[in-house]
């Protein structure tokens, strides 16, 4: 069956930085376009990034553009969010997904914000 292991998350101050990774299992990973959603404290779930297969075309929500970078190794199975110049509104619970409305998703990886 599909599975979806997030890893990375953890306490940073403000203006840190955090690499998550995702390592995917019972799919064919390298065919699935990915995603990243978070989901903050009394809020909904929130698309943060996606890639398309081979990496050439992402997304990126407009309040984490030019922070965030999504990649994938398709060798490895594996999803990857670097995170730079967090900021407090970035803490959330942090999923990976292999749909565009997170249906499918992992456990997720907390992120905290915080000084």
């Amino acid at each position: 069956q599909v599975q979806l292991v997030e890893s990375g998350g953890g306490l940073v101050q403000p203006g840190g930085s955090l690499t998550l990774s995702c390592v995917a299992s019972g799919f064919t990973f390298r065919s699935s376009s990915m995603y990243w959603f978070r989901q903050a404290p009394g809020k909904g779930l929130e698309r943060v990034s996606s890639i398309t297969t081979g990496g050439a075309t992402v997304f990126y929500a407009e309040a984490v553009k030019g922070r965030f970078t999504i990649t994938r190794d398709n060798a490895k199975n594996t999803l990857y969010l670097q995170m730079d110049n967090l900021k407090s509104e970035d803490t959330a619970v942090y999923y990976c997904a292999k749909d565009d409305i997170g249906r499918t998703r992992g456990r997720g990886t907390q992120v905290t914000v915080s000084s």
